[in-house]
């Protein structure tokens, strides 16, 4: 079957489900494989729970039915069917990459652009080689404007996926070091993430740049790009810094209008990405006002930024994602909020740093070896290495697990804190928030 005969299926079947448990009605079933998993051995079940057709790359020959598609690749089949997709909606589609505060951005750019247009966008963090395919398959001929997160830990994937996703507009919220164990190197990193800036090069589309980076404005010198920043009035975008105590508070400037904007968005470092989506915001034409309005009004989830009151502390939960970039910025804010209340960190190691592991780890024990934090909790394997380093038992807790932890706080509850919670998504210490 050609790649037009699918996609004519599509049109008739336009649900994709790659999970045999979610089977609607006009879908069509992509037997995905991986590690632990063949979707191929589910393809039968896919139909009988009301998928219209399954696509699959291994088929017993004498098992003939005639709602089952045989490819060579289901992965790669599923790629070139969206990337098809794509060029026949021709909608205008923005990438977005970057080691931190990509699905911030990508999130106030969509609730920035939502205001005027009808816009389709990355759902959670499916940034990868299966969710960037799914995402623009969710389009159809009604959406004005697409955002597309791409997210990489390898060199090259992200290059993969701007061929498949054809941007017209590109935007790196920054570099940083994360999944080092993947890309090698920073260098890699940069080299990666600067694919996204490749593309749009050489097919003539437009780029939104921080000034204020100095890796990303040399990487787009001579490109056409809209530049936004801090405290600069020359840009197309700029604004200041308010407060961030804990939730910041931040001022643009629109000719002589000036519009202060309190978000629901903890810590400074989210101004980066609060600016992105006015940029954005502003070239799209949507009205000033709304811009503001949007971004006050958008509430972050998924354990990104967020500040929590329960009975008992004051929580500011940043749990979804940690590289040493992100940590030492989220530590210098916390350290920085004013605050009666005693402060206490509980932080998840960092993954995929390769052989920078030891030394990232050992450089956070440094900064965390700070007077003001009354109470620090560790969890994971690299930070137990400095168990026996002469820590303080009354104000260092180390944990090879989440689980551990949670025993602890159980036993020992921790009452009357201002608490920073932030590491790696695999720690999954958002388990812990019950407890605190």
């Amino acid at each position: 079957m050609t790649i037009e005969e699918l996609y004519d299926l599509f049109l008739q079947h336009p649900g994709i489900s790659t999970d045999s448990r979610v089977c609607p009605k006009d879908s069509i079933f992509f037997a995905l494989k991986g590690e632990r998993f063949n979707g191929n051995l589910f393809a039968t079940a896919a139909l009988k729970k009301g998928c219209s057709y399954a696509v699959v790359d291994e088929w017993e020959d004498d098992a003939h039915d005639d709602h089952v598609i045989v490819v060579d690749n289901v992965l790669a089949c599923l790629q070139k069917l969206a990337n098809y997709h794509r060029r026949k909606l021709k909608t205008p589609i923005i990438g977005i990459t970057g080691t931190n505060g990509k699905t911030t951005t990508k999130e106030l750019i969509a609730t920035t652009l939502s205001r005027e247009f009808k816009v389709a966008y990355t759902q959670g963090n499916l940034n990868n080689h299966i969710g960037v395919p799914l995402t623009l398959l969710s389009m159809n001929a009604s959406h004005e404007i697409g955002i597309v997160e791409m997210g990489a830990n390898h060199p090259g994937e992200i290059k993969e996926l701007c061929e498949i996703v054809e941007p017209d507009f590109g935007l790196i919220t920054n570099v940083g070091k994360a999944h080092l164990e993947g890309f090698g190197s920073f260098e890699n990193v940069i080299k990666t993430k600067g694919e996204l800036y490749d593309f749009i090069r050489n097919h003539d589309g437009k780029v939104f740049v921080n000034k204020d980076n100095a890796y990303l404005l040399e990487m787009s010198d001579g490109m056409n790009r809209i530049l936004y920043g801090k405290n600069d009035p020359s840009l197309f975008a700029s604004g200041a810094m308010n407060q961030a105590n804990p939730f910041l508070e931040f001022n643009w400037n629109f000719f002589d209008q000036s519009y202060l904007v309190k978000t629901k968005l903890v810590g400074e470092y989210n101004l980066d990405n609060a600016l992105a989506a006015v940029a954005v915001g502003k070239f799209f034409g949507i009205n000033t006002e709304l811009i503001s309005e949007a971004l006050q009004e958008y509430e972050p989830k998924n354990n990104r930024s967020q500040f929590e009151r329960t009975e008992r502390n004051d929580l500011i939960v940043d749990a979804y994602n940690a590289n040493p970039t992100s940590m030492r910025v989220s530590l210098d804010f916390f350290n920085g909020i004013p605050s009666s209340l005693p402060k206490a960190v509980i932080l998840g190691e960092m993954k995929e740093l390769g052989e920078s592991s030891e030394k990232e780890h050992s450089d956070l024990m440094d900064l965390i070896d700070n007077p003001s934090l009354d109470k620090i909790y560790l969890v994971g394997e690299v930070f137990n290495r400095y168990k026996n380093d002469g820590k303080d038992p009354h104000i260092y807790g180390f944990f090879n697990t989440v689980e551990e932890l949670m025993e602890e706080l159980q036993n020992r509850p921790l009452t009357g804190h201002y608490i920073l919670l932030k590491g790696s998504h695999s720690v999954h210490l958002e388990k812990v928030i019950p407890y605190l």
